[in-house]
């Protein structure tokens, strides 16, 4: 599987809400480079710690994907819904390491302005 399968994959997966931790390499690596810079280290607790935002996705849109070797940024547009809410949108830039069909490194940029307090 290519870099643009896997990543093309896990954010179909994403839509569909369905085997997108599957794209999860176990030791994989998250940053969120909004404010306060954020470092997971390994898929339980990568998931772990973003199951809250996972669960007010209500849609995942890319806008944009650009691959090189085993690297990739995804420029992607989010809709999400926090529970009782307003809902709102997110732009996001993400930056991935892939490695044998799995994402070892995964990096996000956004503005965190418009998420609930």
């Amino acid at each position: 599987m290519t870099t643009r399968d896997t990543i093309q994959s896990y954010f179909s997966g994403l839509r569909q809400k369905k085997d997108w931790e599957s794209f999860l390499s176990h030791e994989m690596t998250f940053t969120s480079f909004a404010s306060p810079i954020r470092r997971i280290s390994g898929k339980t607790a990568f998931l772990e710690g973003t199951k809250r935002l996972y669960s007010m996705i209500t849609t995942a849109e890319v806008k944009d994907l650009l691959v090189e070797g085993r690297k990739a940024c995804a420029l992607t547009h989010y809709e999400l819904q926090p529970p009782g809410g307003r809902a709102f949108a997110s732009d996001v830039a993400e930056v991935f390491a892939v490695q044998e069909g799995r994402i070892t490194s995964f990096e996000i940029y956004f503005d965190s302005s418009p998420f609930p307090k």
